[in-house]
């Protein structure tokens, strides 16, 4: 999902009339504004339209691959801060898991971009991208599967994100439907990341289609190919974590680029019932390796609440 767009016309006055929904964009906007007095309305939005893509798609430096290593780093320590928290607290609520990770991400100096983790229990888990308000939020029950999907960068310049969700369930052992499910989607993950490996011997950058077809053939064999409602996967930005780029979808005819991250993240969605995610990240290096920035998910983590 694009979280960021464009919206306005330029008109007589340019910089009143066109607004960047992130606040990371003003300095582009206000270096870019002096364009508009010389080469015209149009030629300024051209020219800051390819600015802004071009900033949030570079090509990875050894500084930025250390940068987004730290940040996974991050996040995988809040995930882990974020499961003893809920086992801690029986009785939380999906919106106050989602302030608790907003605080983690200030106390390790992270930042992210407008939209709020995705903190989702049961039902809720089906929908892919469900925000928690403080007045709609479900509470915990023993026996409810929790969706954690969390992103942030470190807060310094070029740094850019890190992008994970992990599944948990909450009670003695997992049933068996959603065990099924989410094997079905760690075998699509493995699937896309056999392919691009097949793809990296050959020293040949597959396109984002061909990722996502890999992962996709696989959950259609298993009966699910209608509940995976979204593409394989997306390019890491700096401003959020949705680059600019190829993405692992249908449209995704382009090839993907080294040293730039992308994320896997299959996921199957059963309306009203639940939905299982499991989110990576990865970048090809200079060699065509395939580094992977984060520990695979390999079953559906169980957490026994606190009574």
């Amino acid at each position: 999902m694009n979280k960021y767009k464009i919206t306005g016309r330029l008109k007589a006055r340019p910089k009143a009339l066109l607004y960047l929904k992130e606040e990371s964009h003003s300095g582009l906007l206000h270096h870019l504004g002096k364009v508009a007095c010389l080469n015209g309305h149009r030629e300024f939005e051209s020219l800051l339209f390819r600015q802004f893509l071009n900033f949030n798609n570079m090509m990875w430096n050894q500084e930025m691959v250390d940068d987004h290593k730290k940040a996974a780093k991050f996040l995988y320590k809040i995930k882990d801060e974020v499961f003893e928290y809920i086992k801690n607290n029986p009785r939380i609520s999906e919106f106050e898991v989602q302030e608790f990770v907003r605080k983690k991400f200030k106390n390790y100096n992270l930042k992210t971009d407008k939209w709020r983790p995705i903190i989702s229990f049961r039902q809720n888990t089906s929908i892919i991208h469900y925000y928690a308000t403080q007045y709609g939020a479900k509470k915990l029950q023993l026996n409810s599967l929790i969706l954690v999907d969390i992103w942030a960068r470190l807060n310094k310049k070029n740094a850019p994100f890190a992008d994970i969700t992990w599944m948990v369930y909450c009670g003695k052992k997992v049933p068996k439907n959603m065990g099924k499910v989410f094997d079905i989607i760690a075998g699509s993950r493995f699937k896309a990341i056999h392919f691009i490996k097949k793809s990296l011997k050959k020293k040949i950058m597959p396109t984002g289609r061909e990722i996502d077809n890999a992962a996709r053939k696989y959950v259609e064999s298993q009966g699910y190919g209608d509940y995976f409602d979204h593409g394989t996967g997306h390019p890491l930005g700096f401003i959020s974590d949705h680059g600019h780029g190829v993405n692992l979808n249908s449209r995704g005819v382009g090839r993907i680029s080294k040293m730039i991250g992308y994320t896997i993240e299959p996921g199957i969605y059963l309306k009203n019932k639940f939905g299982i995610r499991s989110e990576i990240d990865f970048y090809i290096d200079d060699e065509y390796k395939m580094n992977i920035t984060a520990p695979l998910q390999s079953k559906i983590t169980v957490i026994n609440p606190s009574v």
